[in-house]
């Protein structure tokens, strides 16, 4: 998810401290279906070599012979695939529809890549692009900060939603003050806080790329922490528990003055009903809410 790009960028520095000559390809404009999100990058060298994907079909290669002519004379191109229904398996659409991609040389690289890679994680980056794709109009990419779940409560669900988050680049703190659960051999390479939730919140920084989930089934843990989210930027917030258990902590939270605008920002009974009672069938779900609020932001070319 939110770190394919760090990948690509360090990449794009790693070829670059080599001495290798690069162009990149960018999706800007998609319609209909395409395999690749707008954003999407695909890095190509002089010698073919290459990271990423922009389609994951014919297009990559068309889009491939492009950088070359890009690498060799230093201009980019816009290139356009409109493409019917009935013409989309040649050029990698499966569904037809219409995808932009812009080829441009890679320059700047070291300045850019400080940019991306060096300053605050927490911060949002853009970088405009130096080709039209329009009439007066260019693509500005917004690099989204790192994607981090702060977990509350080491429990058997946590378990299974740490190592599943992994697998999609997401970074992930496990907050519970009882060390006899939080602990390197239930969680093995997990990063800890040991504070109170309210503390520890305070203490990694929340932004509009954390997504927080409280799974303690306590409320002297969960309450806490909720109470700092749903004031928070946080895009995700989620709490375990049955539609009974959530009645008695939204009647806890007015009490404590909370709105129910505030309140209503929390996901409970955490995740997608998928009728799951093993504890990695929930963390699936939870996470599939998660992405699924997470992919409603598109990302769009600014002019």
């Amino acid at each position: 998810m939110s770190t394919d790009w760090r990948h690509i960028w360090q990449t794009i520095r790693d070829w670059d401290g080599e001495g290798r000559k690069m162009a990149m390809a960018t999706v800007v404009k998609t319609w209909g279906s395409s395999p690749r999100p707008v954003g999407s990058h695909l890095v190509i060298d002089a010698d073919g070599h290459m990271e990423g994907s922009v389609s994951g079909g014919c297009v990559d290669g068309v889009v491939v012979t492009s950088a070359h002519d890009c690498i060799n004379t230093g201009k980019g191109e816009l290139l356009k695939f409109e493409v019917a229904t009935d013409q989309a398996w040649e050029v990698g659409l499966s569904c037809g529809g219409e995808v932009h991609i812009l080829v441009e040389p890679l320059t700047d690289i070291k300045a850019k890549a400080a940019l991306l890679l060096d300053s605050d994680p927490n911060d949002r980056k853009e970088l405009r692009s130096e080709i039209e794709i329009g009439d007066g109009e260019f693509f500005t990419h917004v690099y989204k900060p790192a994607l981090k779940m702060i977990v509350v409560g080491a429990v058997h669900i946590s378990q299974s939603l740490v190592s599943m988050a992994r697998t999609l680049d997401i970074d992930v703190t496990l907050v519970d003050p009882r060390t006899a659960y939080a602990s390197e051999e239930r969680f093995p390479g997990t990063k800890f806080l040991t504070d109170w939730p309210d503390e520890a919140l305070e203490t990694i920084g929340i932004n509009s790329s954390t997504a927080i989930v409280t799974l303690s089934h306590d409320p002297k843990l969960d309450d806490p922490a909720l109470e700092i989210a749903i004031r928070s930027k946080a895009f995700y917030i989620a709490a375990l528990g049955s539609r009974k258990t959530h009645a008695d902590r939204v009647g806890r939270l007015k009490d404590k003055g909370f709105t129910d605008a505030e309140i209503a920002r929390i996901h409970g009974p955490a995740g997608i009903d998928i009728g799951g009672l093993e504890p990695a069938e929930i963390a699936l779900s939870i996470l599939a809410e998660l992405v699924a609020i997470r992919r409603a932001e598109n990302i769009r070319g600014i002019a």
